[in-house]
């Protein structure tokens, strides 16, 4: 860190996908008046750093104040000129990391990092406000198309962070793959808190599976894929454009957190164990062949044992084809911290994770198992070892499993799609040759 470059900002984004959406408008905001920016770098090179923190959960929230510290420690060295921090850490805890970390030069919540360009006595550039910088592999993008949240689950403090529900108006988010698919993007995440509300607050109605009609109809648009739907309410015609969509991937993230009534009661997810099973039952129905990942939470209090071979049950007979889970932690601010006692021991709650992931990773590996002798499409998104590493449809990056194709198989080009004929399995991934 020794040798440090006049004009350069590094940016370290935490956290999730929509705060590295927020990272790559600012990268090209500081691009645009004259830095030169590194993003997640190996090791910092400027002299300032900006820090886009998550606030989500314990775990989260410390790394973010490590990295902070880190960063202050740096700057007292010299080795720093300044550190400005962004972000749902510092949005929730303005007051309190000012008073805390008096090093820091500036705290800016999550939505007003533009002050930041001002601050360094820079323009925001009104004309690029569509545009960003691309930190992924050049041939996907994330795409958020709302923030904030209007439910108001019993555990989750998000709503408190970046408060109710706005979605972006769909010419924005129209214009914004235009402009994408032209920088050579042919694959879309469509995120957000909760994707199934989307348009309620602009247009009065749930305006997803019009939303992604009109995206899908993009020229270039080669994938759209969904991440973050919530099981209250869904809008089911979105299921009709999957089916009838090629390019609308047949996957759907949708965290169902838990299945026994009255967990579901005390979450506050306004939806029974009845119409779980029923549109698990419909999705599939409707779509055939698609691929639903979930997030389940164990450890919520009123979580008893018999709750929680409910949600054993439970995934034993959804056979889920992705799914992710955590332990309950309690988040200061939220309807379980002020009105439950978090009476469920950590060993307890740890062993329920345990249990619920080992059966998770039996489904995994057979349902793994049986995609050995299909022909899938993959895209590619990396080289690594003596492998190409790709996905399929039903494959989201970074979190789901990849598709391990041999070096030898020939001159492939990243970000290009293949067929290819899966060989093999493991616990994780597909190993495939080229049709």
């Amino acid at each position: 860190m020794s040798t440090l470059k006049k004009n350069t900002i590094d940016i370290v984004t935490l956290g999730c996908s929509k705060n590295l959406v927020d990272s790559e408008q600012l990268i090209t905001q500081l691009r645009a008046n004259g830095y030169e920016v590194t993003h997640d770098a190996e090791k910092l090179e400027g002299d300032i750093v900006v820090i886009n923190t998550c606030g989500f959960i314990g775990d989260a929230k410390e790394e973010s104040i490590n990295m902070i510290l880190e960063c202050c420690q740096a700057k007292e060295e010299g080795q720093l000129s300044k550190v400005f921090v962004m972000g749902c850490l510092s949005e929730r805890y303005l007051k309190e990391l000012g008073e805390e970390i008096p090093q820091v030069d500036k705290f800016y919540g999550k939505f007003n990092w533009k002050e930041l360009i001002s601050d360094l006595g820079k323009v925001y550039h009104e004309e690029l406000k569509h545009d960003r910088q691309i930190t992924t592999p050049s041939h996907y993008a994330y795409l958020k198309i709302s923030e904030g949240c209007n439910r108001h689950c019993s555990y989750c403090a998000i709503p408190i962070i970046t408060g109710k529900h706005q979605s972006r108006p769909m010419e924005d988010i129209l214009e914004e793959v235009r402009m994408l698919v032209a920088k050579g993007v042919k694959e879309f995440q469509v995120i957000a808190q909760e994707l199934t509300y989307y348009g309620v607050d602009l247009y009065q109605k749930q305006m997803l599976p019009e939303l992604i009609e009109k995206i899908s109809d993009i020229p270039g648009v080669e994938w759209i894929r969904l991440h973050y739907a919530y099981p209250a309410h869904f809008p089911e015609d979105l299921l009709r454009v999957m089916r009838e969509r090629d390019n609308v991937c047949k996957y759907l993230d949708i965290a169902l957190q838990h299945i026994s009534d009255p967990v579901l009661e005390k979450m506050r997810r306004h939806v029974t164990a009845e119409q779980t099973y029923r549109l698990i039952e419909k999705m599939r129905a409707e779509v055939p062949g698609i691929h639903l990942r979930t997030t389940l939470m164990v450890g919520h209090p009123g979580e008893g044992e018999k709750e929680f071979a409910e949600l054993l049950d439970f995934v034993r007979w959804a056979k889920f084809d992705r799914m992710g889970a955590f332990a309950y932690s309690e988040e200061e601010g939220t309807y379980s911290a002020e009105h439950y006692e978090d009476d469920i021991p950590q060993e307890v709650k740890e062993r329920r994770l345990d249990e619920l992931m080992a059966l998770q990773q039996e489904i995994s590996e057979e349902l793994s198992q049986k995609k050995v002798g299909q022909e899938l499409k993959v895209i590619l998104d990396r080289i690594e070892g003596d492998y190409y590493i790709g996905r399929t449809e039903f494959d989201s990056p970074e979190v789901d499993p990849e598709v391990l194709i041999p070096l030898s198989e020939g001159d492939l080009q990243i970000g290009n799609f293949y067929q290819v004929k899966i060989t093999d399995s493991d616990a994780f991934d597909l190993y495939a040759t080229i049709v």
